[in-house]
């Protein structure tokens, strides 16, 4: 493994513990070159997966791009980042359970407000209006309405 601060190649292994049930592990390492600390994760190589958009283009799933969207979703939020991450893998445990290659990308928007709905309301709010492209106050206010409506 190369070390992200100086690139060299030479590093140990300080800390190993399985996560997310099993399905990756965690190494906690150090540059023996540098000193520096840093966490790799090492996870099973899976069939690529595609995300069918609205436009019925097909996109390789970005679990980059989904956790970019979720932090966005709770910027400034007292959300820790773990729990933020932990959408992003229950999301790709669901869709691993119930898609074989792809999955329509209003799957992967649902999944994600239902959580965020549970979580943070404000953040919810955020993502429900870049995901449905609200156009206007009048969408913003039916949305706002039916998360009050629901409690």
């Amino acid at each position: 493994m190369r070390c992200p601060f100086c690139k060299k190649e030479n590093d140990k292994v300080i800390d190993s513990r399985s996560g997310n049930e099993g399905t990756v592990i965690r190494r906690r390492r150090e540059c023996e070159a540098c000193g520096k600390r840093y966490t790799t994760y090492e996870r099973i190589e899976e069939m690529p997966l595609y995300i069918i958009k609205k436009d019925r283009r097909r996109e390789p799933y970005d679990r980059t791009k989904i956790l970019a969207g979720i932090h966005k979703a709770f910027e400034k939020r007292p959300i820790p980042l773990e729990q933020q991450d932990k959408i992003a893998d229950e999301l790709e445990k669901m869709i691993r359970e119930k898609y074989d290659k792809e999955v329509p990308s209003y799957v992967v928007g649902e999944f994600i407000m239902q959580r965020l709905a549970k979580i943070d309301q404000v953040a919810y709010v955020r993502f429900a209006s870049v995901y449905h492209e609200f156009q206007d106050i009048g969408h913003f206010m039916k949305e706002l309405k039916g998360l009050l409506s629901a409690k």
